[in-house]
């Protein structure tokens, strides 16, 4: 009989111990299945290439300075989030391709920058994949928010431009804080805002400055490879990388 007795004291605490390794592997699942993905904008949903023409025509035809120009746009934010000195995104844009213009011998006065950006950049298209992309993940069931370094006015004019406007939740501009990404503060301000922890929330974008930056907030995140993009190799690496939102859908439709 004790030794009965044992066998059964054992069989429950097998049976126990399964269905804790059980509740914890579902909770585990829980928290790997973020409850909002976070886009970046610009890049990552907008194609632009389309500005190659006018920022080229504003250099005398050097359309290969354009990627030298948008590193120069982020360069000069985080020196505003470091010195507190803030400026919008435009406006730093504007200087920028100024700055641009100088370093490679360019005439070029502020109204021509300011001509050969604006416009352009408030009516991008988005890339191929995305309107069908966010429509995947919309059909699977998650909160999509935007988080951009452009100002609330801009990005809901790039939206409206590109038909995107209805695929997303909410939109988050870092004007409100007027402190730009990567600093971690702004996804953090972003977390507080939709009221999620770091774990729960998944940042999407074709920088890998910004999901670095999230990463290290303790975010989820995916690097979208965007043509010309690189992840940072000396950061954290994402939990996915893919080549479109069709591969984010399929990925995440597969751990539901």
């Amino acid at each position: 009989m004790p030794i009965l007795k044992s066998l059964k004291t054992l069989t429950c605490s097998l049976l126990l111990g399964a269905s804790l390794v059980s509740g914890y592997a579902m909770a585990s699942d829980a928290v790997d299945k973020p409850k909002v993905l976070i886009f970046d904008v610009n890049e990552t949903l907008l194609d632009l290439t389309s500005m190659r023409s006018s920022v080229g025509d504003a250099l005398g035809g050097r359309e290969d300075l354009l990627p030298l120009w948008f590193s120069t746009m982020l360069h000069y934010s985080l020196v505003d989030t470091v010195t507190k000195d803030y400026h919008d995104f435009g406006q730093i844009g504007v200087a920028s391709l100024l700055i641009v213009a100088q370093n490679n011998d360019i005439e070029l006065t502020g109204e021509q920058a300011k001509k050969a950006i604006i416009t352009p950049l408030l009516t991008l298209p988005p890339h191929a994949d995305v309107k069908e992309g966010l429509a995947e993940l919309k059909a699977q069931g998650y909160k999509i928010v935007s988080l951009t370094n452009s100002s609330n006015k801009a990005v809901k004019a790039q939206f409206e431009s590109a038909g995107l406007l209805s695929y997303f939740d909410e939109r988050y501009s870092i004007e409100d804080i007027k402190i730009y990404k990567p600093d971690l503060r702004s996804y953090e301000w972003v977390l507080e805002k939709l009221n999620v922890k770091p774990e729960e929330a998944m940042m999407v974008a074709a920088h890998g400055w910004d999901v670095a930056g999230a990463k290290e907030a303790g975010l989820q995140t995916t690097f979208i490879a965007r043509p010309g993009k690189a992840l940072y190799p000396l950061a954290k690496q994402p939990d996915h990388v893919v080549k479109d939102l069709h591969e984010l859908a399929d990925i995440l439709g597969k751990s539901e």
